[in-house]
């Protein structure tokens, strides 16, 4: 990250392990190929727990291949942390290979993506100056932000069918919240960032903070809580220094219906700017309770350290709703609901901070509130359930057995006889809250599909589906998650069923209106960044380039 001309940099702990050179462990290969200058640099090697680069000056850390090796490892290895301590169990990538590939220098152009079909996360570098590039894999929030893509594909792989159009959206809005607040953990960092004046540097040696810098306009407006801005510096004409401040779309409760807001990144925003202003209602509640240390000034320490806190608790509650969200056509108000049940169950008090509440409120501000169609088992739905039939212990792990269990509560579940089900992932979970309640849970995902011709669709719609033939197929979703408790009981069914012909015609014309049935969304994210480019007014020469 960089503060003026200064680079600001931070030591954080990633999970321990042997490396091989690149650096290269057991989820993570850094593989430094360049493709544009056709260059294989040498892989980094780290021996021991020392960094190399602690001491280095700027230009060594700007300059040094190696160090961005190391810088991509690391923060690709704290990304899978974060996700595995919020979601208790291992989390698996979204192809065969255990081990996600990663190139800091993949190419010379203003971009950087996760693609699933290579297995890898590519990192671009771009600028005027061929001596000093701008580097995306030096910057934590792009690093931290393709890492969640490439996480949420493998927890929910059908996100990237074209079944919603919040669902893209929200691929782009998650790994925004993420990548900036896993920010808030680099305590160094936040500190300059949160008063990068000369003046605060006095302030910071003195061990404190201005009140006025930690107001909730001038939160909204720091460098802290904008994405990329390192790149929105270099890029010429972009907006500001960050190319994405979402915090600052002012709430209204139309918003997502404007024309403007069907774009994934722009709708994403939306989605990022609830989470980040529910983040900043929280710290300034912390803040409020520190009281003046001089007329005026809190202690800094405590300012920063209440951040990370309100941002890690937050960022867990992100994560850990994504097992209580349904595995396809996923839309705002059904993850808002997850994230507030899921919170619930393992802190069932909310207090002091009310998380939930602050989350709820910011939500609702953006016109999105809770879906209640998404159903809870309750005991009267239980007792309608079959149980004599299915063994819990391989439930815990066997998606054959879960299917069975689907399949004789059919039924019940409201499954699409019509349709295609494939149970699609089994995952015990050990959670743990911040007061050491431990939760067991099982939850398992299921998908439905059914194929249609264009002519049955246009039939039943009374409507063409442009640039496609007849007898082309078109792909309907659906499906749902199933939450068991520690005694294999259904406590949670989260179901998005598959559209039908003769009664979902308006969700279905919808979904031909964003061109959902064309396939534009299910693309690789390279494009969709390069897309994103198209809304920046860049500079002569770099209409190509984008991020």
């Amino acid at each position: 990250m960089l503060a003026g001309d200064r680079i600001l940099t931070a030591n954080v702990p990633v999970p321990v392990e042997n490396l091989e050179p690149g650096p290269r462990g057991y989820r993570v290969h850094v593989i430094d190929y360049d493709s544009s200058t056709q260059t294989m640099y040498a892989p980094q090697v780290i021996a021991g727990a020392e960094d190399p680069f602690a001491k280095a000056s700027d230009a060594v850390l700007l300059g040094n291949p190696g160090f961005h090796a190391q810088n991509v490892y690391a923060i690709v290895m704290r990304t899978l942390a974060a996700f595995e301590f919020a979601l208790g169990r291992r989390v698996s990538w979204a192809f065969e290979s255990h081990q996600l590939q990663v190139a800091p220098h993949a190419f010379s152009l203003a971009n950087a993506y996760y693609s699933r079909y290579d297995q890898a996360l590519f990192f671009g570098y771009f600028g005027d100056d061929p001596k000093r590039p701008v580097f995306t894999c030096l910057s934590h929030d792009v690093v931290a932000h393709e890492t969640t893509h490439a996480l949420l594909d493998g927890l929910r792989s059908r996100y990237m069918d074209p079944s919603s159009i919040d669902q893209m959206a929200f691929h782009e809005g998650f790994a925004d919240v993420i990548a900036l607040l896993s920010v808030f953990s680099l305590e160094e960092v936040v500190e300059v960032l949160l008063d990068p004046t000369s003046d605060g540097e006095a302030k910071r040696a003195a061990g404190m903070i201005s009140l006025d810098r930690v107001t909730t306009e001038a939160l909204y407006e720091s460098a802290l809580l904008g994405l990329g801005e390192q790149m929105g510096q270099a890029i010429p004409g972009a907006r500001g220094n960050a190319l994405r401040r979402s915090v600052a779309l002012e709430p209204r409760t139309t918003i997502l219906e404007e024309a403007e807001f069907r774009e994934e990144h722009r709708r994403g925003e939306v989605f990022v700017a609830a989470m980040m202003r529910s983040f900043v209602e929280v710290w300034r509640h912390r803040i409020e309770q520190l009281g003046e240390v001089q007329k005026g000034r809190v202690n800094l320490g405590r300012v920063v350290e209440d951040g990370a806190k309100a941002a890690k608790h937050l960022m867990t509650m992100s994560i850990r709703a994504l097992d209580y969200c349904p595995p396809t056509a996923l839309t705002f108000s059904q993850y808002l609901s997850a994230m507030l049940e899921a919170d619930a169950q393992i802190q069932p008090d909310d207090r002091p901070y009310a998380y939930r509440e602050a989350v709820r409120s910011a939500f609702v501000q953006y016109g999105i509130v809770p879906d209640t169609t998404s159903w809870r088992i309750g005991a009267a739905q239980d007792g309608r359930l079959r149980y004599g039939r299915v063994h819990f212990e391989s439930m815990q792990r066997d998606e054959d057995e879960v299917f069975r269990f689907i399949w004789e509560n059919r039924t019940e579940l409201k499954l699409n006889l019509e349709a295609y089900t494939k149970v699609i992932s089994v995952r015990p979970c050990i959670r743990q809250s911040t007061d050491g309640f431990i939760l067991r849970e099982t939850v398992a995902e299921y998908v439905q599909i059914v194929n249609v011709t264009v002519a049955e669709l246009s039939a039943a719609l009374g409507h063409p589906i442009p640039d496609r033939r007849d007898e082309d197929q078109i792909r309907l979703y659906g499906g749902g998650t199933l939450i068991f408790n520690e005694f294999g009981r259904l406590k949670h069914h989260a179901q998005n069923p598959v559209p039908d012909l003769q009664h979902n015609k308006d969700l279905l014309m919808k979904l031909l209106d964003w061109g959902l049935f064309d396939g534009a969304t299910s693309g690789r994210f390279s494009q969709m960044h390069l897309k994103r480019a198209a809304t920046l007014p860049l500079a002569d020469g770099m209409e190509d380039q984008g991020w």
